[in-house]
């Protein structure tokens, strides 16, 4: 036998995305961000506003796009780079201001959630044709069992990876079927010839959306919690972030032409009871109708996993008891939607227009305050990190496109007491 010490066996070659090593945990907040975006709403916008611009729509989408990114690319770079959550840093900056953002943000993603429980119901009767109640109450106890266990943690990482990657995959495969006009969406993403007062309605609308209310934060916190955080992820962070709003947007675009072949072959989708649906149905007969309860439910469940953990990492932070029953919390919410849900058979309007519109204020509250700790507050809460002057810039752009777009939601308030 040989004196000479054997050689140790090599490391893992771990996955890498650009010049970062890609983790179970990186992909896991991703796809969390990512998934929280497309939900039940995401899919009626995106299929009204296709329905209504037809080609146009495409510039739309594009424009949301690099809004998205520069939004999430701030949020997320002070949030990580802090290695605090958003609400911890929001009352430093401004005592009792982290307080307020987690009441609105909690408030929406509950109502928000009644909506996500409708849609997994809705998904499982197209799909099998179960009774939508019965489908919510199966929908929602998956999620109480992916959310409610710490030691899932890992489990809940590949589930939104494995719903993403399910969702993408089977409206490419109807967008394929429907034949859309692919060259002139192309063209017309940088040369619209729809009018430009509705191309702006939908691109704000779809904004907040995609970043709006508790969505820009659900990825962040995640690669907290992960720990991911600090100074020395900065690639990951920034890579991470990007590519969260990338996927959102491929899941946009793809289901977007799968409704624009539809919509450009003469189908009149508005008439029916579920425009969505029925695009499918046009598109693929009774496996599309199959296909889009599948793509429908997969949203919406993966919906109520981003709206419940999101909703209640903004207060488990506040005492050390309800982080010890962060568990039970996470049941609660998503019981709470549930039986509202059970109730009503829906999420109440009232609570809906009150909820979206509190939703257009959070995006530029919690977006300025982040701003402001990325400009002067970087040397206590950043922990001494120079902040990309042009990164702040064109963080300081978005944030005015969503001021504007928070005076447009108040009016939704104001709707409330006529």
């Amino acid at each position: 036998m040989s004196d000479q010490p054997s050689t140790p066996p090599p490391a893992p070659v771990r996955p890498r995305f650009g010049r970062v090593a890609l983790s179970t945990s990186l992909l896991g907040a991703m796809f969390l961000m990512a998934t929280s975006a497309i939900g039940p709403g995401f899919i009626t916008q995106t299929t009204t506003f296709t329905a209504q611009l037809g080609a146009a729509f495409a510039f739309a989408i594009l424009v949301s796009i690099l809004v998205d990114i520069a939004v999430q690319l701030n949020v997320w770079r002070v949030i990580g780079v802090s290695n605090m959550r958003a609400q911890d840093l929001a009352n430093k900056v401004l005592p009792g201001a982290g307080h307020l953002l987690a009441v609105l943000i909690v408030f929406g993603g509950l109502v928000f959630n009644v909506g996500n429980i409708a849609g997994t119901g809705l998904g499982l009767d197209a799909m099998i044709g179960l009774d939508p109640r019965i489908g919510a109450v199966v929908s929602a106890a998956i999620g109480v069992v992916i959310l409610a266990s710490n030691k899932l943690g890992l489990a809940l990482d590949r589930v939104l990876v494995v719903l993403g990657v399910l969702m993408i995959g089977l409206t490419l495969y109807v967008a394929v079927i429907s034949g859309p006009p692919v060259g002139e969406a192309l063209r017309q993403s940088v040369m619209p010839e729809a009018a430009s007062g509705d191309l702006f309605l939908a691109t704000i609308t779809i904004i907040g959306g995609t970043v709006g209310g508790y969505i820009t934060y659900a990825g962040a916190h995640r690669l907290i919690e992960r720990g991911k955080g600090g100074r020395e992820n900065i690639s990951a962070i920034t890579q991470t972030s990007v590519t969260g709003i990338i996927i959102t947007g491929v899941m946009r675009v793809v289901l977007f032409l799968a409704i624009l072949g539809v919509v450009a072959g003469g189908a009149d989708i508005m008439q029916a009871a579920n425009p969505s649906a029925e695009a499918f149905y046009q598109a693929a007969g009774e496996v599309g109708m199959r296909l889009f309860g599948m793509i429908m439910w997969a949203a919406a469940v993966s919906s109520v996993i981003g709206a419940s953990y999101t909703s209640i990492s903004f207060i488990t932070t506040f005492s050390p008891w309800l982080e010890r029953h962060k568990g039970k919390l996470v049941t609660a919410f998503i019981g709470i939607s549930l039986v509202i849900f059970l109730v009503s058979g829906q999420a109440p309007n009232t609570l809906l227009v009150l909820a979206g519109a509190l939703n257009g204020v959070i995006l530029p509250v919690g977006l300025g305050l982040l701003l402001w700790v990325a400009w002067r507050r970087s040397a206590t809460l950043l922990d001494g990190y120079r902040y990309p002057r042009w990164l702040l810039i064109v963080g300081v752009l978005a944030w005015a496109l969503t001021v504007y777009m928070a005076v447009n939601s108040l009016g939704g308030i104001a709707a409330l007491w006529q």
